[in-house]
């Protein structure tokens, strides 16, 4: 509307895109250029603070960062972009007026850019099309601006929204142009794309004070810490502020700390009014999607729709032989009880529940990976802990049983095209697209249920030898697709207490993969490898060779071990079936049965067939 007031000195944007598009690599460019953040020599991805997003190269959660520019303070939200941590993306297109959409220049669009671009045109923001990384090899910047295109149109974008600039850049290398023929000395000219693309937020001071809560942190002097953007108004240190919850009931309390963002860090203000984004403490009990508004007129903002759980997993303590023998600080149901509630209150994605006569936490997330990350987490903070198989959510509706289905983008090389149809089709997997790639190879599209997804990545990267690429991304929930294969190999259990023997490993190889190596620590129900005859096997890896004062050629040989594979949280969690368990410590991951006794699997599987 044309007498809406707005604020000429700030924008407030997002940068959203697929996973590994650049996203972090370009907000370093731009806090470099400006002057915002004090690079030291090799310093890199400075967004990605946290030391798993480092490891990894992928954003976890949203970050808040801002810059100034001409006179102008730009507030940049950096998002996640795996499909596991969509729910961060969504809150967040809901606190800024523009987007930047970062597409690969080799790449070009791929599922999560899809999902992404689709939620900030349902918001009617409009984007500015960012085709990065043109220092890669074998770049295609025009025909990725066309693939674009093409996606914004199947998308229905408006005439407005197709209306979008395209900028060329290198995150890498701190450069940007509008024209690849001209000379990339710097970022400036993104900035001043989006200087001028991007709308200045609507904000009117005069209005009583409205703030939509998008985001949750927590501090151990102040509390729970509430992020989000001032819809209207302005609120000081001190004001008493009214919290509208989802349900319509009404809360008072006061705000004790405001804070804005400079660069990377918080720094305290008396004051924030309408187009700011701010963190505000002194709030309890609030919640992602609520509302902080004038304490004399509360009046709640349109509330956000989170994404619910897709899968769910049983959390304990740590129950085996060698529980806290890893140096393991925190090793009780109550610390782990303590540790996912207070995850719960920040990650919305995040859902905790009891079960029933058990010390056992049923957690739920968004995907494997968004629980892996958890896991990890949490391992390296210093519990000790077990989970079970990830299992679906199913829904109930109109008398049908839905389950999670996904779709599935997988690359590969010509030559392992016929054996991953073969496997996915086992798997009830649908094709919807084949098609080869201008690298010539061959790139699927298939509609498949999340629970057939679990287990398949190692598995395709074994078959494809570590070529293939696969992406995947929740579509929706669709009817139970029935009966799934279940793993087809057995595992070899362990029959006693000790450490592993070479010689027993030895004669164990010729049966399957070996998980373990000489001297770890074993008990029995430990899972030590793989049978590939396809039944449990129960195996003594302690025993040593008979010595003798006899001596024969050949049998005083070196004994050649296979090294074992590196066990990994992802793998472990992709591997276990539903009677076994992945025991979780600062040191080691291993895998058991839930029942470590012999006579005890014995007695429930009878009793089962029976």
């Amino acid at each position: 509307m044309p007498n809406q007031k707005r604020r000429k000195d700030v924008r407030n944007i997002a940068i959203i895109a697929h996973v590994d598009h650049g996203k972090t690599t370009l907000v370093d460019a731009l806090l470099k250029y400006t002057g915002a953040y004090d690079f030291k020599d090799g310093e890199v991805a400075i967004m990605d603070s946290n030391p798993i997003e480092k490891e990894r190269g992928i954003t976890i959660l949203s970050k808040n960062a801002s810059l100034q520019y001409k006179g102008v303070q730009f507030n940049i939200v950096d998002t996640p972009g795996h499909a596991d941590f969509g729910s961060e993306v969504e809150r967040i297109l809901k606190m800024v007026d523009g987007v930047l959409l970062l597409v690969d220049a080799f790449e070009g669009p791929m599922p999560q850019t899809k999902f992404v671009l689709k939620k900030s045109l349902e918001l009617h923001l409009k984007p500015i099309l960012v085709i990065n990384k043109l220092d890669r090899p074998h770049a295609r910047p025009d025909e990725v601006a066309d693939m674009t295109f093409d996606l914004f149109c199947e998308l229905n974008a408006s005439d407005e929204q197709l209306d979008f600039p395209i900028v060329y850049a290198s995150g890498k290398d701190g450069y940007a142009t509008l024209d690849l023929d001209e000379p990339r000395e710097s970022i400036k000219p993104l900035l001043e794309t989006i200087l001028h693309r991007v709308l200045p937020p609507i904000a009117n001071p005069d209005l009583p004070f409205q703030m939509l809560i998008t985001m949750l942190d927590h501090d151990f002097y102040v509390g729970r810490i509430a992020i989000g953007r001032v819809f209207h108004g302005s609120v000081r240190v001190g004001d008493s502020v009214a919290l509208v919850k989802r349900d319509g009931t009404i809360t008072k309390s006061k705000a004790t700390k405001i804070m804005k963002y400079r660069g990377l860090s918080r720094v305290e203000v008396n004051e924030a009014v309408a187009g700011d984004i701010i963190s505000i403490s002194g709030i309890e009990d609030v919640e992602v999607g609520e509302t902080l508004a004038c304490a004399d007129e509360p009046k709640g903002l349109p509330a956000i729709k989170i994404d619910e759980p897709t899968i769910s997993m049983n959390f304990s303590h740590n129950t085996s032989p060698l529980a806290g023998k890893d140096g393991g600080r925190f090793l009780t149901s109550r610390h782990i009880r303590e540790r996912l509630e207070h995850e719960a209150m920040i990650n919305v994605g995040i859902k905790v529940e009891d079960i029933a006569g058990t010390e056992r936490l049923k957690v739920s997330g968004r995907g494997e990976l968004h629980l892996a990350i958890l896991i990890e987490t949490m391992r390296r903070e210093g519990y000790e802990i077990e989970v079970s198989k990830p299992q679906v959510i199913l829904k109930k509706m109109g008398g049908q049983t839905l389950e999670p289905v996904e779709e599935v983008v997988i690359e590969v090389e010509n030559e392992y095209q016929g054996v991953v149809m073969q496997v996915l089709g086992t798997r009830k997997a649908q094709m919807r697209d084949l098609k080869t790639t201008s690298s010539g190879a061959i790139r699927m599209e298939f509609i498949i249920a999340s629970r057939a997804l679990i287990g398949f990545r190692s598995e395709f990267l074994m078959m494809t030898r570590g070529n293939g690429v696969m992406y995947q991304n929740f579509l929706e929930y669709q009817t139970f697709k029935g009966v799934l294969p279940s793993r087809q190999k057995g595992v070899l259990i362990s029959h006693g207490d000790g450490a592993a023997v070479a010689y027993a490993l030895y004669n164990l190889q010729a049966r399957g993969e070996i998980f373990v190596k000489p001297g770890d620590k074993l008990y029995e129900g430990m899972i030590i490898g793989v049978n590939n005859k396809g039944a449990d096997l129960v195996v003594n890896a302690l025993r040593g060779k008979k010595l003798t004062n006899m001596r024969a050629s050949g049998s005083d040989d070196a004994i050649a071990l296979i090294p074992p594979r590196q066990m990994t949280i992802e793998f472990a969690l992709e591997f276990i079936e539903d009677d076994e368990l992945v025991e979780i410590t600062s040191k080691n991951v291993r895998l058991r049965k839930l029942h470590l006794k012999e006579g005890d699997r014995r007695r429930i599987s009878r009793r089962a067939q029976s």
